[in-house]
């Protein structure tokens, strides 16, 4: 009988502390003040717990990177403005429906690009150059949308406050703001035709530099935004052909 009540004392015990050592470990796994970080190992090697000071930084960036992202900025924002004149401009509804698609994902990028570049403590706009600054620097003057590319480095200069390749003149944009129905959709297409090709020479002239798009954020949205433009050009060139065809039988009526 004590035989029993020894043993079974014993077990208790031994259950007890085990209980104990078990909360322990738990506790000490689930503290939040002791993060446990893990450093996966290269294939065939093991893994490594790092200290709970281990902070995860960054890649390095180019600054043609920061350049592409300002400048993209500035170009998607043209093109929100672009469509954001169809719902009172035309009754076209295969244009209205590409205008909000247009609408919809540049807008959805603006807030990305203004996020990476945020994260980086970098400006989402490029600096704006004060008139006595323009005229005394080398820059091309006269030509607002010109593609500012040097062509032998890959590297792209452009002069702050310039358009970006692409980007409608303010000329462009007035004639668009003042045409209704068939005439607007013909300049809305062309317009934004060119537009997207613009934005196609931004991206080749960010991987024609070197050393940028290396970040795989930026390597993941300009190789995206280059495949849904493409797509959207042919798009609209069909638009675009078909808007064409149907003008000389309107003009007869």
């Amino acid at each position: 009988m004590c035989g029993m009540l020894l043993g079974a004392s014993t077990a208790a015990g031994f259950f007890s502390s085990r209980g104990l050592f078990s909360s322990a470990i738990w506790a000490q796994q689930t503290d939040p003040a002791t993060p446990v970080v893990v450093q996966p190992g290269a294939p065939g090697k093991p893994s490594r717990t790092l200290p709970p000071s281990t902070r995860a930084t960054l890649p390095p960036r180019s600054h043609a990177d920061v350049e592409f992202m300002q400048g993209m900025i500035m170009h998607h924002s043209q093109a929100v403005e672009m469509t954001a004149l169809i719902a009172s401009h035309t009754e076209n509804r295969e244009l209205r429906s590409l205008g909000a698609r247009i609408s919809s994902s540049q807008s959805d990028e603006i807030k990305f690009m203004q996020r990476w570049l945020a994260a980086r403590g970098e400006p989402v706009s490029m600096p704006i150059m004060g008139p006595m600054q323009r005229a005394t620097s080398g820059a091309t003057q006269g030509m607002p949308d010109m593609d500012m590319s040097n062509h032998t480095s890959g590297h792209t200069s452009r002069q702050p406050g310039a358009l970006m390749p692409g980007m409608l003149t303010p000329e462009q944009m007035e004639a668009l703001r003042k045409a209704k129905g068939g005439e607007f959709d013909h300049l809305f297409l062309a317009g934004m035709i060119q537009h997207h090709n613009g934005a196609l020479t931004m991206v080749k002239n960010l991987f024609d530099t070197a050393g940028a798009g290396q970040d795989a954020d930026v390597f993941n949205f300009a190789t995206d935004a280059d495949n849904t433009q493409r797509a959207e050009i042919r798009i609209m060139q069909r638009m675009l052909e078909n808007l064409l065809e149907k003008r000389p039988s309107e003009e007869k009526r």
